[in-house]
C-alpha cells in the first residue's frame, strides 16, 4: 500500500498598497553678520623717572652716666631694760559639784472594781434506772 504525503506549499500573492511620503521643504534663515571696523585707540605708557633721595643717617652715641642713690642704713643698737614679770601661780583644788539628775517616775493608780462573773457549776449524781424484770 503506497502511503500518500500532503505536503502544504505557500502561495505568494502580491497586494498593492497606497503609501503617503512625507515631502521635505528647505527653509533658508537669514542672519546678519556684523561688520568690523578697525579704530585706532591711544596707548597710554608709564615712563619711570630716576630720582636722588638723600640718605638720612642717624648715628648714636652711648654715653655711660653714673647713677646716684641714697639710701638710709638703719642703727641697731642694744638696750637693756629691766622687765617686771608677774609670776602666775596656780594652785588646784578639787571641788565636789553635786549632780542634779530628773528620773521620771511613773504614777500607778489602782482602780478598784467589782465584777460579777458567772459561775457554772456541775453537779454528778449517779441515779439508777430500774429495768424491766428486776425488783427493787
Amino acid at each position: 500500500v503506497p502511503v500518500q504525503k500532503q505536503v502544504h506549499v505557500p502561495m505568494i500573492t502580491k497586494v498593492q498598497k497606497i503609501v503617503e511620503i512625507p515631502q521635505v521643504e528647505i527653509v533658508d534663515e537669514h542672519v546678519h553678520v556684523p561688520i568690523q571696523k578697525h579704530v585706532q585707540v591711544p596707548m597710554i605708557t608709564k615712563v619711570q623717572k630716576q630720582v636722588d633721595i638723600p640718605q638720612v643717617e642717624i648715628v648714636d652715641r652711648h654715653v655711660h652716666i653714673p647713677i646716684q642713690k641714697q639710701r638710709h642704713v638703719p642703727m641697731v643698737t642694744k638696750v637693756q631694760r629691766a622687765v617686771e614679770v608677774t609670776v602666775i601661780e596656780t594652785v588646784e583644788k578639787i571641788v565636789d559639784v553635786p549632780v542634779v539628775k530628773q528620773i521620771e517616775v511613773p504614777q500607778i493608780q489602782t482602780i478598784e472594781k467589782i465584777v460579777e462573773i458567772p459561775y457554772i457549776q456541775t453537779v454528778e449524781k449517779i441515779v439508777e434506772v430500774p429495768t424491766v424484770g428486776e425488783t427493787v
